[in-house]
C-alpha cells in the first residue's frame, strides 16, 4: 500500500499521525496479513484518534483505506473472549458491505475475533446462524441491522465501536429513519461513535450532530474533496442524450432540493415536462409565466414543498432557497458571470453544496474550463452514469424501503398478504410475467422517494397540465447554443 501527500485539516488539539512502525505488535500483524508495508493518509492521520477513542467526523473516499482505518483499532480494544457484538459498522450497500466483511475478516485473521455481514435481498438464514455463535463484529445495512434488532437475533448491549461508513450515500440511500431506529437499541452509556463520509453537505452535517457528541472533525483533502464551500463538478454528456443523463444523474445522486439552470424557457419547459413525466417532483419558472403561476410555483419553493425547480437566469434572480443541496446547470451559461451565479445558489450560508454542469462536446468543455481558470475553480470531471449503475442503486433503494415497509405491517396484515405469496412466486418465475412485479415495484418506488412533500395548491401549472393531458415528452431544442 502506498502513502499519498495530502493536506489535511485537523482538530484543535491534534494528534500526531502514526505509521506501521509504531503500531502494536497486534496492529503491525493485521497490516502484514493485509500486504500494507505503509499506511495510507486516512489510516496514518485517524487511527491515533480513534485509539484515543475521540468521537470523530472524517472525510474519506471509497478506496482510500478507511476501512483499515477503523478496523485496526478495533483489533486493539475488542475483547474475544466476550461472545457479543462489540463493534457496529453501517454501510449504505450490500456491495460495500462485502467489501468491508471481506476486508475486516482479513485484518481479524485469527486472532479470535468474528465477523458477520448482514444486508438485505437475502435470506435470514445464514446470518442468523452467524449471530449467533457470537459475532464480535456486525458489518451492515441499516435496514437489514435493524431488522436483526427487532428479532432480538443482534443485540447490542456490549457495544463498544459504532462506525458510520459513507454517510453521505447512506443518507441519500434513504437510511434516515433506519439509523434513528436502530438509535433506540444503543446502550445508554457512553459510546465510540465515528463518521466517515466523501463530502460533508448540510444534511450529513445535521446528522452528525443527531448521532454524535461532540464530534470532532478530520478532512483529508485529497482527490480535491471540499467541505465548507461549493464542491464544482461536470460530467461529459451526449447532446442528443442531455434528458436522460439528466435523470440518471439524478437518481444516482439523489439531492435534496435542487434548481436546474437553462439558457431558455423553451428549454426550461422541456426539462420540466421530462422530469415530471419520469415521476420527479419538478416545476418550471421561466419569464413569461403568468403572476398566478409564478406565485403558485414560488410558494412551493418557499414552503420547501418542491423538489426540483427548473429556471432560467432572468427568472431565478433574487430567489434565495435555504439549504439548497445542488443546483444543476444543464447548460453552461452563455456568459462567465452566469457560472456563478447559478452556482452560488446552493452553498448559501455557509452549508456545503454541489453544482453540477452537463457539457456536451469539446467546445462547451472548453468553455466550462475557461470559467473554472478564471474563477480558479477546482472543476471535479465525473464519469457519467450508466443505466446499469442507475439500477443497482435504484435496487438497493428499492429492497431498503420494501423492508421498511414490511417492519411497519401489524400481523393482520401480514398473514393477509400471505394469500399472495403463491402468485408472486409464480410471476416471478415467468419471464412474461415479471413485467408486472417490476411495474409494481416502479410505481411503490416513485410514490415513497419521488412524490412531492405537499401536494400544490389551486389548479396545476402549465407543466403539470402539459403531463396530465400525456403529451408525449417533446423532443427538446438540441442545437447548440
Amino acid at each position: 500500500m502506498n502513502s499519498t501527500s495530502v493536506s489535511t485539516s485537523e482538530p484543535g488539539n491534534p494528534l500526531p499521525e502514526i505509521t506501521v512502525d509504531h503500531l502494536p505488535d497486534k496492529l503491525q500483524a493485521a497490516a502484514r496479513r493485509a500486504g500494507w508495508n505503509t499506511l495510507m493518509p486516512v489510516q496514518a492521520k485517524a487511527i491515533p484518534y480513534l485509539l484515543a477513542e475521540r468521537n470523530m467526523m472524517i472525510q474519506a473516499r471509497t478506496g482510500s483505506g478507511k476501512t483499515g482505518a477503523f478496523v485496526l483499532p478495533m483489533l486493539e480494544r475488542l475483547d474475544p473472549s466476550l461472545a457479543q457484538c462489540q463493534a457496529l459498522v453501517l454501510v449504505p450497500t450490500r456491495e460495500l458491505a462485502r467489501q468491508v466483511y471481506e476486508a475486516t475478516a482479513t485484518l481479524c485473521g485469527d486472532d479470535g475475533l468474528r465477523v458477520a455481514a448482514v444486508y438485505g435481498g437475502v435470506g435470514y438464514g445464514a446470518q442468523i446462524e452467524a449471530l449467533r455463535q457470537g459475532t464480535h463484529i456486525v458489518v451492515g445495512t441499516p435496514g437489514r441491522v435493524l431488522d436483526h434488532l427487532i428479532r432480538h437475533t443482534l443485540v447490542l448491549d456490549h457495544l463498544v465501536m459504532l462506525i458510520y461508513d459513507e454517510a453521505d450515500r447512506m443518507l441519500s440511500m434513504g437510511f434516515y429513519p433506519d439509523m434513528k431506529r436502530i438509535q433506540r437499541h444503543l446502550p445508554p452509556r457512553h459510546l465510540h461513535v465515528c463518521m466517515f463520509s466523501a463530502t460533508f453537505p448540510w444534511e450529513v452535517m445535521r446528522t452528525a450532530r443527531e448521532f454524535m457528541k461532540s464530534p470532532q472533525f478530520l478532512s483529508l483533502s485529497h482527490d480535491h474533496v471540499h467541505v465548507t464551500d461549493t464542491e464544482h463538478v461536470f460530467y461529459a454528456v451526449p447532446g442528443m442524450d442531455k434528458d436522460r443523463a439528466l435523470v440518471r444523474i439524478i437518481e444516482v445522486e439523489n439531492p435534496a432540493s435542487a434548481i436546474i439552470f437553462c439558457n431558455r424557457k423553451s428549454e426550461v419547459h422541456y426539462v420540466s415536462v421530462v422530469l415530471q413525466r419520469f415521476g420527479y417532483d419538478a416545476d418550471e419558472l421561466s419569464a413569461d409565466l403568468s403572476q398566478a403561476d409564478r406565485e403558485q410555483v414560488l410558494g412551493r419553493v418557499r414552503r420547501g414543498a418542491l423538489r426540483f425547480l427548473v429556471a432560467t437566469d432572468v427568472a431565478a434572480r433574487g430567489l434565495d432557497i435555504p439549504e439548497l443541496s445542488h443546483v444543476v446547470l444543464y447548460q453552461v451559461p452563455e456568459d462567465i458571470e452566469g457560472y456563478i451565479h447559478r452556482a452560488g445558489r446552493t452553498g448559501r450560508a455557509g452549508a456545503p453544496g454541489v453544482a453540477i454542469t452537463l457539457v456536451s462536446g469539446p467546445e462547451e468543455e472548453s468553455d466550462l474550463g475557461r470559467i473554472a481558470r478564471h474563477y480558479g475553480i477546482d472543476m471535479q470531471r465525473r464519469v457519467l452514469p450508466t443505466d446499469e449503475d442507475v439500477q443497482a442503486v435504484v435496487a438497493e433503494r428499492v429492497t431498503a424501503l420494501l423492508e421498511a415497509r414490511l417492519r411497519e405491517r401489524d400481523k393482520l396484515k401480514t398473514e393477509r398478504s400471505l394469500r399472495f405469496v403463491p402468485l408472486a412466486r409464480s410471476l416471478a418465475e415467468n419471464e412474461d410475467e415479471a413485467a408486472i412485479i417490476a411495474m409494481l415495484v416502479d410505481d411503490f418506488y416513485q410514490q415513497a422517494l419521488h412524490r412531492p412533500t405537499v401536494e400544490p395548491e389551486g389548479p396545476p401549472t402549465p407543466t403539470q397540465r402539459h403531463v396530465e393531458h400525456k403529451v408525449p415528452i417533446p423532443r427538446g431544442p438540441r442545437r447548440r447554443r
